[in-house]
């Protein structure tokens, strides 16, 4: 398991004036807070912080926070970036308790893609409508993603959110609190203009002998009338006369 060490200053000065001058100095203003212990502000060094987010892991792992000498377990519970700057303006960590329970959201990690009967042997493509999924539990069970192996999903197959499985102690928040179970979390399928054109050919095949179209018939029908007046092969064109 990945571990991951942020060091962190309390700091006095709070408020939006505040905020924007230690944006300026290099460094993110936060709050600790949880495990019945009262809040405090904090402040990170920025490019510190962004560099341990560019790990999917850090979303979803236990933290080491260094503040004021000593070493505290933490869990990263909000982030604010900027609009369209890639600067961290404000986080949130939660205290862990050990005897606590956690509500964290989990990745999924979708396993043997590359082997998937469906697209090898089927030609479909693999589409994931969940990426992630919420979990509780004790801090000593909290998992690092939630896997899903899809070597023997064949074309049609659907994953839904009642079938990922749970490591033990481990709890489906979604589920344990109303959610969908068939709520669909990853589907391997014959892609959209791939099916219509199968569904298409055969009516293209069936137009050799069907009958001729509208424009055809009409064309036809003015020949039809005047073989009716032409006269026969080898005939005369009229009555015969009688000799003088």
């Amino acid at each position: 398991m990945n571990k991951f060490e942020i060091a962190a200053e309390p700091r006095a000065n709070k408020g939006k004036g505040a905020s924007r001058r230690l944006r300026r100095m290099g460094k993110v203003p936060g709050i600790l807070y949880g495990a019945r212990q009262d809040a405090i502000a904090i402040t990170l060094d920025h490019d510190d912080l962004y560099h341990h987010l560019e790990h999917e892991a850090f979303y979803s792992h236990i933290l080491t926070l260094n503040i004021g000498g000593a070493a505290q377990r933490v869990v990263l519970k909000d982030l604010q970036r900027h609009p369209y700057k890639p600067v961290i303006q404000h986080i949130d960590l939660l205290r862990v308790s050990e005897t606590e329970k956690l509500t964290m959201r989990i990745p999924i990690h979708f396993l043997s893609e590359d082997k998937c009967i469906g697209v090898k042997q089927g030609g479909a493509v693999i589409s994931h409508i969940m990426t992630e999924v919420e979990v509780r539990c004790l801090p000593a069970d909290l998992p690092e993603a939630i896997e899903v192996d899809l070597a023997a999903a064949d074309v049609g197959t659907t994953i839904h959110l009642e079938d990922l499985v749970m490591p033990k102690g481990v709890e489906n928040y979604a589920l344990a609190h109303g959610g969908d179970p068939n709520a669909p979390v990853v589907t391997v399928h014959i892609p959209r203009v791939i099916a219509e054109e199968v569904a298409e050919a055969p009516a293209e095949g069936a137009l050799e002998g069907a009958a001729p179209a509208e424009g055809a018939a009409a064309a036809a029908e003015p020949a039809a009338e005047a073989g009716k007046d032409a006269p026969a092969k080898g005939g005369k064109e009229g009555k015969g006369e009688g000799k003088s």
